[in-house]
């Protein structure tokens, strides 16, 4: 559990992660579990990410920062609810050709 706002350098290094194939989505969203003040409203359930800000601002910023990536965002956001509530899908693992 982060107890430190996050960093512009953290907050800028999500924006610009790249996050095309599925084990991309997975590190960027476990860098930001490890950011997370109270990770315990970010849960994993397989595929699917069930996060809420709690009210923190450092959370909301971290959230603004994963929308600003389109790429992640196109491809992970499912679905979002007032109060701070987010759910991001993983996408399905390419066959190998």
């Amino acid at each position: 559990m982060s107890s430190e706002y996050p960093s512009e350098q953290d907050l800028e290094q999500i924006r610009k992660w790249r996050a095309f194939e599925r084990g991309e989505c997975e590190a960027l969203l476990a860098f930001v579990h490890d950011l997370w003040w109270h990770p315990e409203y970010f849960e994993r359930d397989g595929d699917e990410y069930r996060i809420s800000t709690a009210g923190w601002s450092g959370n909301e910023d971290l959230i603004g920062a994963l929308g600003d990536n389109f790429i992640f965002w196109s491809r992970c956001w499912q679905s979002h609810r007032r109060g701070g509530h987010y759910v991001f899908v993983l996408p399905k693992q390419k066959d190998a050709p």
